[in-house]
């Protein structure tokens, strides 16, 4: 499994511990992590964290996994980033899906609705997965032309 050798993950307090398990588990496989926050567990309002993570993932042209208590809000705030498509997963299907249809370059997880066991394999799948292009890529070319 090929993995990318950056990756940035940002957080909200309610996703800090998942992050934390998630930063170590690529950090074993070389993965270079840049962590925009949050580095507690101490309450925090998620928008500006999750736009810093997606501007880092932007200027690096990396992926990125943003994190929350459910994870949707994070991925609200990820998709109002021009350039970002974010999907909320729950599933390893779901993260394999979402880059392989929507090329999407931001994976949303909820660290109260997804184990970390579960979100580390999900985590591999998404960062390993190509975009599939031909028919798809007009999809996602109309999405970025039509917001």
């Amino acid at each position: 499994m090929d993995l990318p050798q950056k990756i940035v993950l940002a957080t909200d307090h309610a996703g800090f511990k998942l992050k934390e398990a998630i930063k170590a588990h690529l950090a074993k496989k070389g993965v270079d992590v840049i962590d925009v926050g949050t580095f507690s567990d101490e309450s925090c309002d998620y928008p500006a964290i999750i736009r810093k993570g997606c501007g880092a993932v932007l200027d690096e042209g990396v992926p990125g996994v943003v994190f929350g208590g459910s994870g949707i809000g994070e991925s609200i705030a990820a998709n109002k980033v021009k350039g970002i498509r974010s999907a909320r997963c729950c599933t390893v299907k779901d993260a394999q899906m979402c880059r392989k249809h929507n090329n999407a370059n931001v994976m949303s997880l909820g660290g109260r609705m997804v184990p970390a066991r579960r979100s580390k394999k999900m985590v591999d799948v998404f960062l390993a997965t190509d975009f599939e292009g031909g028919r798809h890529q007009r999809r996602v070319d109309d999405l970025e032309t039509n917001l």
